[in-house]
């Protein structure tokens, strides 16, 4: 009696534990919900990802509703897990709110780790959740799942400043540019961050005491000063200052006061100014783009592993720099009409890395022009080298693109010469490993031709093409071309009668492609289903995780009963993994017979005659979280038959 008692409380104190918990989630994310304010530097990331926690509202609300105890210790912890996750999620919204606006542009790419972070934990979270124990609608599940696949889907970005704002930042901040900073620069950078009246400056100067005070006297001490310092010149522009008690009061605008002065360069012609620096040129260069810079301030540009121009934002086909003889010529002649002295500036020239950069870039456009020559050895022997290069970094496969050689290469794949379309295809497989390229190459029209490659190629040419198309299909319009496009019956006829790297390649683009709802379909009715029992029996192959992992994607669809799938023979194999398999296989075969278990509970009395239910039980105890998940849905399934065990 007294350990029913005991059994009780325990309960009880979990109950009123998790209402609390699943009470101070949803707190949070209200309260994320009210900021309005986000910095503008990263105000899209977190949009997007006060959108996404409010996805999370119905799984709250479910919970409540259900007016029960969180049923076992480890449900309870997999909500505080997310309770953490949901705080991290908090706590850096918060300072994309509250913090400084200074603080936040130089850092941002500290910032945008963290957000990948945060996009981590949740994942994590969610993938720990104990959706059958906790009771959750499968409507919900489908939300949450959706949840999951959209963070999985975020990556970092490296664009999160504008190419203006980054190059303005660059400026302010350069340790090597002893140069007065443009009031130009100046004001246009205040407006870029917001920091340009009052009410905003008073704002700022309370966040970065915060910052200062968080940060004290010993940590990133000259960063903090930076921002300290680019503050008091916003100020300054601004015809602002603070007084003994840090109050921000107007002040009285001298006659040579800087923001009346406007610097001499708002008198100088604007043709003559850098659009980097606004400041007079004295050696301006053209690059690709057409625009013209101080040759200074542009190779930095391009020595900090740039490849756009600062102005247009456009990609540069390529990174070498012309003198601009005539308006050069016509700056000197302005400055000796206007008494005008040039400043004086040492000669600034390319790093080493930058001269054998463009080496490779002048070697790229010569083998993009031998790609389209008549002579089939020199078209030949140019593609062997493009696709030698595009495998060596990630750096040349950026260059390449740049330069122009995906187009001619997807023409290439239409060649009546085998040797010419598998170099071809080889190549754009390691372009496409790119992300930026894989849109490209599709949009270029290569989908259909790498299918057409991979329908009648030799052995290697086949290979390539199908992991060609697993990279492409990394992105979902992708899927849905090649899927359209029928790029699926030939994959599938690889996994059957391919070599094991032609196997391997195909099962794994097949996979990929799977994860598309029509794409399911179309691979049963392409007959993917022989092929995978094939290498579920044949374990010499080393492909049973690939098979099951398909198996488990597409055992939904309705078209799987017209294959003959659920057969005697079938169920027991599944078992026999979740027996004896890995902790993969387990997982997988699992998955599977909960989804044929579905639709025909005379599969779940065959696996139960084979032995499963032990295995099932000690797989919800030491199983992958998501083989826990499985089981059990499996067990409660089981627990509706009328043949236990």
């Amino acid at each position: 009696m007294a350990v029913n008692e005991g059994k009780g409380k325990m309960e009880n104190l979990r109950n009123a534990e998790g209402d609390d918990l699943v009470a101070e989630m949803m707190n949070m994310i209200d309260t994320v919900t009210s900021y309005t304010c986000f910095r503008r530097t990263q105000r899209k990331e977190c949009l997007k990802l006060v959108r996404r926690l409010k996805l999370l509202f119905p799984l709250f609300e479910e919970t409540k509703e259900m007016n029960q105890s969180i049923p076992t210790t480890t449900a309870f912890y997999s909500f505080l897990t997310l309770k953490k996750a949901l705080f991290s999620a908090k706590k850096l919204l918060k300072q994309c709110n509250f913090g400084s606006k200074i603080f936040l542009a130089l850092e941002s790419d500290a910032i945008m780790s963290r957000f990948h972070c945060v996009y981590n934990k949740l994942n994590e979270a969610l993938d720990g959740l104990m959706y059958q124990q906790l009771g959750i609608s499968e409507e919900v599940q489908e939300q949450i799942e959706l949840l999951q696949k959209q963070l999985q889907g975020a990556k970092q970005r490296t664009d999160t400043l504008d190419v203006e704002l980054a190059m303005d930042m660059m400026i302010i901040f350069s340790k090597y540019d002893e140069r007065h900073a443009d009031i130009v620069i100046l004001e246009r950078l205040a407006k870029k961050l917001d920091l340009y009246s009052t009410a905003d400056l008073e704002i700022e100067t309370v966040a970065v005491k915060k910052l200062v005070k968080e940060r004290g006297t010993t940590k990133h001490v000259e960063s903090t000063q930076q921002i300290v310092d680019l503050l008091k010149k916003f100020k300054q522009v601004a015809g602002f200052d603070d007084n003994n008690n840090g109050n921000m009061n107007k002040v009285v605008v001298k006659d040579d006061s800087p923001s009346l002065e406007r610097c001499r360069s708002m008198l100088i012609p604007h043709e003559f100014l850098c659009p980097i620096s606004l400041e007079i040129m004295t050696d301006p260069v053209i690059i690709a783009t057409g625009q013209t810079y101080e040759r200074e301030n542009i190779l930095k540009w391009l020595n900090s592993n740039h490849t756009t121009c600062p102005k247009t934002g456009e990609t540069l086909t390529h990174l070498a720099v012309a003198p601009n003889f005539a308006l050069r010529n016509l700056i000197l002649q302005w400055c000796e009409k206007n008494k005008f002295e040039l400043p004086e500036k040492e000669i600034y020239s390319l790093s080493s890395e930058t001269t054998t950069r463009n080496a490779f870039i002048d070697e790229v456009y010569l083998l993009v022009q031998d790609i389209s020559s008549s002579q089939l050895s020199t078209q030949s022997q140019a593609v062997e080298k493009i696709r030698m290069l595009s495998k060596e970094n990630p750096e040349n496969r950026i260059l390449i693109a740049n330069c122009g050689a995906i187009p001619p290469l997807v023409e290439l794949l239409y060649s009546h010469n085998w040797k010419v379309k598998q170099h071809s295809v080889t190549a754009l497989l390691n372009l496409s490993l790119d992300e930026s390229n894989k849109r490209l190459i599709a949009r270029e029209g290569a989908i259909p031709a790498v299918i057409e490659v991979l329908q009648n190629g030799t052995d290697e040419a086949r290979e390539n093409s199908a992991a060609t198309l697993f990279s492409l299909s990394m992105l979902n319009e992708n899927k849905v071309m090649i899927g359209c496009l029928k790029g699926i019956p030939p994959l599938v006829k690889l996994l059957k009668d391919g070599s094991v790297r032609g196997k391997k390649d195909a099962a794994t683009a097949l996979f990929n492609l799977s994860l598309n709802q029509s794409n399911k379909s179309r691979a049963i009715k392409a007959g993917i289903i022989e092929p995978l029992l094939h290498l579920l029996k044949d374990k010499s192959m080393g492909m049973v995780d690939e098979a099951l992992s398909i198996l488990s994607l597409v055992a939904k669809q309705a078209e799987l009963g017209q294959t003959g799938f659920g057969q005697l023979a079938v169920i027991e194999t599944l078992v026999g993994f979740v027996k004896d398999g890995t902790p993969k296989n387990k997982e997988c075969a699992t998955a599977v017979l909960v989804e044929l278990g579905l639709n025909n509970s005379c599969l779940i009395l065959a696996a139960l005659q084979y032995g499963v239910y032990d295995h099932l039980v000690e797989l919800t105890k030491s199983g992958t979280t998501r083989a826990q998940r499985k089981a059990t849905a499996l067990l409660q399934l089981m627990s509706k038959c009328e043949h236990i065990p």
